[in-house]
């Protein structure tokens, strides 16, 4: 049977028609990289993947489980997610292919959106262990978290930096937080050290079921490690049940970090959201409270991505 012409251009030019707008609300997604469920990347993974889905239109968002800053960083870099919370080391030696890190060849996609809060070198012993001190650790069975982590290399460098490395441990375990306060409950591990905002809820549930020492980490050893992203911090009194006293640490800033491939407009939307509904975030967990508009740009190991640079520019954060 021949079909009128006519009919038939008339039929495809509603096709178009129909199809046209389809495709321009066509979905984004938005794959927030984070860290394990016991740390404090996820909470905040999942409250801006809520922030995002509510407030960019046609965008999808969640919130991913991963091993968090070298793994992130390395998914970014494949296009396997939009956004990312990281270490500021760890941004840095992937964007310049440390291989010790982890990181074969530099990470050219990298772009930054935003700088975010510190993360405290924790290190917490059971108190029955006897580790009062970095020195202390010697012998004992530590958890230096998930390996090639952000954490781990945090591990890495403070016990260099202290003249000792993980032939100096009995047992060396690569555990998540969750994990490793799991087994230190059953009197499997002496200490963990952790690398994450003030609270974790990790450590918080451990000093709950059994009696903490949090070990210092004196302002010479963070020195020793010789990167500017290390700082001398205090983890306050009382931040831990059983925790009568300031103790001394390294904090390291950590970064939302995305890639080349996420559209400018893209990227605008990521930066303004997030500080338009600051408050979604400083509801998600207290290491959030340090998250500053005005401290955006402040530090960032990689290029900022030019859609976050312009809201910043309208913003006056950058000039």
């Amino acid at each position: 049977m021949k079909l009128n012409k006519w009919f038939i251009g008339g039929a495809l030019a509603a096709a178009f028609m129909v199809a046209g707008p389809a495709q321009a609300q066509k979905a984004q997604f938005i794959n927030i990289l984070t860290g394990g469920q016991s740390g404090v990347y996820y909470p905040l993974g999942v409250a801006l993947s809520q922030i995002y889905a509510k407030s960019i239109p046609n965008v999808k968002s969640t919130a991913q489980v991963t091993k968090a800053s070298a793994e992130n960083m390395n998914l970014l870099q494949a296009g396997r997610g939009e956004l990312a919370l990281a270490l500021a080391d760890s941004v840095s030696d992937a964007w310049k292919g440390n291989a010790e890190a982890g990181f074969t060849k530099p990470l050219d996609k990298l772009r930054g959106l935003s700088a975010t809060y510190n993360n405290y070198i924790q290190i917490v012993a059971n108190a029955d262990s006897g580790i009062k001190s970095l020195a202390d650790l010697k012998g004992k069975r530590v958890s230096v978290g998930a390996a090639r982590s952000g954490t781990e290399l945090n591990a890495r460098a403070i016990l260099k930096a202290a003249g000792m490395g993980y032939d100096d441990l009995s047992k060396v375990e690569y555990l998540p937080f969750g994990e490793s306060v799991e087994l230190m409950k059953n009197r499997q591990l002496d200490a963990t050290l952790q690398s994450a905002g003030l609270g974790v809820s990790s450590i918080r549930d451990l000093a709950t079921s059994v009696n903490i020492v949090v070990v210092p980490v004196p302002a010479d050893v963070v020195k020793n490690v010789g990167d500017a992203a290390y700082q001398p911090a205090i983890i306050p009194a009382g931040t831990y049940a059983g925790q009568d006293k300031d103790i001394a640490t390294a904090a390291i800033p950590n970064f939302l970090v995305t890639h080349s491939g996420v559209s400018d407009d893209l990227a605008y939307a990521m930066a303004k959201e997030l500080y338009e509904n600051i408050d979604s975030m400083y509801a998600a967990h207290n290491a959030a409270k340090a998250i500053k508009l005005e401290n955006a740009v402040n530090g960032m190991p990689v290029p900022i991505h030019p859609g976050a640079e312009r809201y910043y520019k309208e913003k006056g954060v950058v000039k």
